[in-house]
């Protein structure tokens, strides 16, 4: 992938405080996905995405298949750019992700279940070696909880047994024992069954003295369902003595579009923005694409999409202005 061009001048919503700057009051990082594609080649996504986050999230250069489509051959090439954007417009990086059921590579098929234990620690410890120093924080473990919450039945579970999620907290410690070492998972923004899983997966973790420093909600949203107990979802990790961070912030909606919509998705945006704030750990807040044009939901959910803040013109929506006024709202509210 070539070299992604110095950033733009940003376009002309910026004259307005940049979201970054109204988080930093907070002491709240704030932050996007970035598709390499589109950094690379549009410039005015590169602008946006310079002026206004401070935070950066791989949204698909840091998955497996990515970084070693062929065993042993490594493409590093898309990661290492966003990393040394992020470096030269100021912003921190969360890495993303280093063990999950999905996109991995076709050849992890075809290695023997006795050898997956150390090709995965080969994985995690290449990776997190590869950035050590230059990853604020890393999903290390994704997705590994049933709605009912208990574990979910992947080949790594059937391989390695329940320790691996232990292991590769452990791995990536190992690796770079500066970083902070995240669990990420979905639909668990609402004190529920599958959030009790997490829970009580995160309390043995803890029990167990494994390097587990936080927890991502990832905030995948209908607008016509929003959180109803996230701050007390919050309050409950928090008191297991982790951090939490909203990972993956995004509210979509049934198309088409109409401003009853749109106003639904702005109070859905706000809603997770708000919990993230008055949760004293709760140390980031990233959404997952900000702009409609290169969104992933309508490629996964028919008949649904226009779950960003910016819409397919890049023009602010309802749900950026909810954001700004969240952040500009009272006085600061510091981080823990």
């Amino acid at each position: 992938m070539p070299d992604v061009p110095p950033a733009a001048a940003a376009p002309a919503v910026a004259a307005e405080p940049a979201l970054r700057h109204l988080a930093a009051r907070h002491g709240l990082a704030i932050g996007t996905a970035v598709n390499l594609v589109a950094l690379a080649g549009d410039a005015r996504y590169r602008s946006w995405v310079a002026a206004q986050f401070d935070t950066v999230t791989a949204e698909n250069a840091m998955k497996w298949d990515a970084l070693e489509p062929v065993r042993g051959r490594y493409e590093w090439g898309p990661a290492d750019a966003l990393v040394a954007f992020a470096e030269a417009n100021g912003q921190r990086v969360r890495g993303h992700t280093l063990v999950w059921h999905n996109q991995n590579p076709a050849w992890l098929a075809d290695v023997p279940p006795g050898e997956l234990g150390a090709v995965l620690k080969a994985h995690v410890q290449a990776t997190v070696r590869r950035y050590r120093g230059r990853i604020w924080q890393w999903d290390v473990v994704n997705e590994v909880v049933e709605d009912d919450g208990t574990p979910r039945d992947t080949f790594w579970l059937r391989a390695l047994g329940p320790g691996y999620v232990a292991d590769a907290f452990r791995w990536a410690h190992e690796a770079d024992p500066d970083a902070l070492l995240f669990y990420n998972d979905y639909e668990v923004e609402d004190v529920n069954a599958k959030s009790d899983g997490v829970h009580d997966l995160v309390r043995e973790l803890r029990r167990q003295g494994v390097p587990i420093h936080g927890v991502g909600l990832q905030g995948h949203l209908k607008a016509s369902e929003p959180p109803v107990t996230l701050a007390e979802n919050l309050a409950r990790f928090e008191a297991l003595g982790v951090r939490t961070a909203v990972t993956e912030a995004d509210v979509r909606v049934v198309l088409p579009v109409d401003d009853v919509k749109l106003r639904a998705q702005a109070d859905g945006y706000r809603a997770l923005l708000r919990a993230c704030l008055d949760a004293p750990g709760c140390l980031s807040f990233t959404v997952w694409g900000y702009a409609d044009e290169y969104s992933w939901v309508p490629g996964w959910f028919e008949g649904e999409g226009a779950a960003g803040i910016l819409d397919e013109n890049h023009a602010p929506k309802p749900a950026h202005r909810a954001l700004r006024d969240e952040l500009s709202s009272g006085g600061p509210r510091r981080r823990g």
